[in-house]
């Protein structure tokens, strides 16, 4: 007899919630919770769960928070509607320029040639780069 095992990692999507008016880019937005696990499964069936991790996304500058676990648990149990800003912790500051929201082109700040941020991993930069030197994602506005 054999038996077929395997650990995973995995994501639950838990809704969204809002709206709220975000802590990084000052614009309307809401809270994209999920929730990260490792999983134990036995003949592809889930068994065990551990390391339960919750993180709210904006929606207008995609910034990433940690979410408290206890608060992370009555959101996902229906319990709680609203996202206090106690109960997040900053990973990832949004993408979009410096010193513009999110979507703003470079046209849009005045073709300044200060710091910008790739809107897909916020890589910083002052170059004149048409891609992010560490994603590879197209800088919107760049020649």
């Amino acid at each position: 007899m054999f038996f077929v095992f395997g650990v995973n990692q995995g994501q639950k999507d838990i809704g969204s919630f809002g709206p709220v008016i975000c802590g990084c880019c000052g614009r309307y937005g809401r809270y994209q919770v999920y929730m990260t696990y490792m999983c134990l499964s036995l003949f592809f069936i889930p068994v065990l769960k551990w390391g339960k991790r919750y993180y709210a996304e904006t929606s207008c500058c995609h910034s990433l928070y940690e979410l408290d676990p206890q608060a992370g648990r009555r959101l996902q149990n229906g319990q709680q509607t609203e996202i206090r800003p106690e109960e997040l912790t900053l990973i990832r500051k949004g993408g979009g320029f410096y010193g513009g929201g999110a979507n703003q082109t470079w046209e849009q700040a005045g073709g300044r040639t200060s710091r910008l941020y790739c809107p897909a991993c916020g890589y910083e930069t002052e170059e004149n780069f048409a891609y992010c030197p560490k994603c590879g994602e197209r800088l919107v506005g760049r020649p």
